[in-house]
């Protein structure tokens, strides 16, 4: 088979490991950056182009497309559709899973379990937002943020005031969810393959830190999961469309939370 990998980056731990494997089974496959793709747009003959050459004859398309660049990578791989080319994950999934609000809603819709959640830009009534997640402490987080950056932990209702007028001065959307005390600083990555999970890591922060992210310092380890927290994080990957994705889990005393807010990875 003659695979492209979306990618930026062809050095990155996972461009190289997807080569190695790719080349391991007797593949082609290719880092493509797809910034640097441009595209022929037409029902007669759709192409894609990259540094002059025309992208045909693949047979498969990897998209590891970064989440600063969702609108131009999910078109480039829209493109590839287009061109009847299969693709691990489409580009609608891809943008669904990219839309915080979209996500929580769509996973609400079907019945997955969340942690109590608000979406707010301007609340008139600030008090009446504290009290829909159940009061402090509560987690603020800034709705374009990733990997811990612009979540903040509020203690006291007074603490979540300043924070919330705070992230309002930055004319920014934001979410204020209820704080899992019972996970303390822990959560579940689940690695989702079509209807199975075939790997699992506990993510736990440094002392003192609720964030897990490693990006933030956190430690990782293989953990053994629930069959509900199994089926919890298959379903949530189908009701996503997402074929490959990473699902993260809280365990919450009610069970399984999915904290939708960064809770998928491609």
């Amino acid at each position: 088979m003659k695979i492209a990998i979306l990618s930026r980056d062809p050095t990155l731990y996972s461009s190289v490991r997807l080569m190695e494997a790719a080349a391991a089974l007797g593949h082609q496959a290719r880092v493509l950056d797809p910034t640097h793709c441009y595209m022929n747009i037409t029902s007669m003959k759709p192409s894609i182009h990259y540094q002059g050459e025309n992208l045909l004859g693949y047979d498969a398309v990897i998209p590891r497309i970064g989440a600063s660049i969702t609108f131009y990578g999910t078109a480039v791989l829209r493109q590839f559709e287009v061109m009847n080319t299969f693709c691990l994950n489409n580009s609608a999934s891809i943008s669904r899973s990219r839309d915080k609000m979209a996500s929580s809603q769509l996973l609400a819709r079907k019945g997955i379990d969340l942690p109590i959640t608000a979406f707010a830009h301007n609340p008139d009534n600030i008090e009446d937002l504290i009290a829909e997640v159940g009061g402090a402490p509560l987690v603020i987080k800034l709705v374009e943020g990733s990997q811990g950056i612009g979540v903040v932990l509020a203690e006291t209702d007074n603490a979540a005031r300043s924070v919330i007028q705070a992230f309002m001065g930055l004319n920014a959307n934001i979410m204020v969810q209820e704080f899992i005390q019972e996970s303390k600083g822990s959560d579940i990555r689940c690695f989702v393959i079509g209807d199975k999970v075939v790997a699992a890591i506990k993510r736990q922060g440094q002392e003192g830190e609720f964030r897990s992210n490693l990006h933030r310092g956190g430690s990782a380890a293989l953990i053994k999961l629930t069959p509900l927290e199994r089926a919890t994080a298959v379903r949530a990957a189908k009701i996503m469309g997402l074929n490959v994705c990473g699902v993260d889990l809280l365990r919450a005393n009610r069970g399984p939370l999915v904290p939708a807010s960064d809770g998928f990875r491609r």
